[in-house]
C-alpha cells in the first residue's frame, strides 16, 4: 500500500524518446498552439464586433471557437512543459483536472455541433419560423445547456474515478484520461462502467445520431428543390459538416486508442493520433468557418485591412 502521507503522481509514459529534435518539437508545437489561440480568438472578435453577423448561426460558431481555446489550455501548457522534461509526472489534482478540462472540451464540441445541426435544419426545412424559433433567448437557453450537462455528468463520473484505490499510476498517454486512470483501480470498476456507458451515450451518440437524423431530413427537403436552392444550402452547411467529420474521426482514434494494446503500436503513431483529438479540431475549425463563410471571411479581412493601415 502507498504511504497516504506522500503526495501520489501519475506517471505518462507515452512520451517517447525524441533526443535532439525535442527543442524542434517544442517549437513547433508552440508555433500551433499560439495559431489555435489567434485564430479562435480572431473568430470570436470578429463575429462579436460586426453587428451584420449577431445572428445564431454565427454565434454558435464563436461559441466553438470559445470551446477550442478552453481545451487547447487545458492540453497545451502541460504538453509544453513535458516537452522539455526527462520525467513526466503530473500529481493527483493536476490528472483529474486535466481529464475535467479535456473531457469537458470535448462534451461540449458534440453537443454545440448539435445546436448547430439544429440550427441548420431549422433554417432550411422551416425557414418561416426561423426567426421565430431561433431568437435570442432560445440561442442563449441552447449556449448554457451546451456547456453545463456535460460540466455537471463528468462531475459526477470524474468523482467516483477519484476515489477509487490505485496499485499503479501508469498511464500510457500523453495527457490524463478517464479510462486510464481506472483500468488502474484495485477494485470493482462496475459503477465507474455504467456511469461510464450513460455518459457515452449522452453525450456521444445522441448527439451523432441527432446531427445525422437533421442532415437526413435537410437532405430530403433539397431532393424536390432548385438547384440555385441546394447550392445556398450546400454553402451553408459543408463548413458545419465538415467540422462534424473531422470531430468524429479525431474523437473514434482517441476511443480506439484508449481500448487498444499499445504495445503493438509505433510510439510515434501512437502518440500522433493521441493527439489528433485535442489538436486536430482547434486548428482546422477556424480555417473551416474563416474560409468557407463568405460573411466571416469579408469580415475579417476588412479587420486585417483596418490594422494594417
Amino acid at each position: 500500500m502507498e504511504n497516504s502521507s506522500l503526495p501520489f503522481y501519475f506517471n505518462l509514459t507515452m512520451f517517447v524518446n525524441i533526443g535532439p529534435y525535442r527543442f524542434a518539437a517544442f517549437t513547433f508545437c508552440v508555433l500551433l498552439y499560439s495559431f489555435i489561440v489567434c485564430a479562435n480568438l480572431l473568430m470570436i472578435l470578429v463575429i462579436c464586433q460586426y453587428r451584420a453577423l449577431h445572428q445564431p448561426m454565427y454565434m454558435f460558431i464563436a461559441l466553438l471557437s470559445a470551446n477550442s481555446l478552453y481545451g487547447s489550455s487545458g492540453f497545451f501548457p502541460r504538453f509544453l512543459t513535458d516537452l522539455l522534461l526527462d520525467v513526466h509526472l503530473i500529481s493527483h489534482v493536476a490528472c483529474f483536472t486535466q481529464i475535467y478540462v479535456i473531457y469537458t472540451y470535448g462534451s461540449n464540441e458534440l453537443t454545440i455541433l448539435s445546436i448547430m445541426a439544429y440550427d441548420r435544419y431549422v433554417a432550411v426545412c422551416h425557414p418561416l419560423h426561423y426567426h421565430r424559433k431561433m431568437t435570442f433567448k432560445t440561442v442563449v437557453l441552447l449556449s448554457v445547456l451546451a456547456w453545463s450537462f456535460p460540466a455537471l455528468s463528468l462531475t459526477a463520473i470524474l468523482l467516483t474515478s477519484a476515489r477509487l484505490p490505485l496499485c499503479g499510476n501508469k498511464i500510457q498517454k500523453v495527457f490524463c484520461a478517464n479510462w486510464n486512470v481506472v483500468k488502474l483501480s484495485c477494485v470493482s470498476t462496475a459503477l465507474n462502467n455504467v456511469l461510464g456507458m450513460l455518459l457515452t451515450i449522452t453525450t456521444v451518440f445522441l448527439p451523432l445520431f441527432y446531427v445525422l437524423y437533421t442532415y437526413l431530413r435537410i437532405l430530403i427537403v433539397c431532393w424536390k428543390r432548385s438547384a440555385e436552392f441546394k447550392s445556398k444550402v450546400w454553402q451553408s452547411c459543408l463548413p458545419h459538416i465538415v467540422s462534424f467529420l473531422i470531430y468524429s474521426i479525431a474523437g473514434f482514434c482517441d476511443v480506439a486508442l484508449s481500448r487498444y494494446n499499445l504495445e503493438d503500436i509505433n510510439p510515434f503513431v501512437a502518440v500522433i493520433l493521441s493527439l489528433e483529438f485535442v489538436v486536430i479540431p482547434p486548428v482546422l475549425n477556424p480555417l473551416v468557418y474563416g474560409l468557407k463563410l463568405p460573411d466571416i471571411r469579408r469580415h475579417i479581412l476588412g479587420l486585417l485591412s483596418c490594422h494594417k493601415r
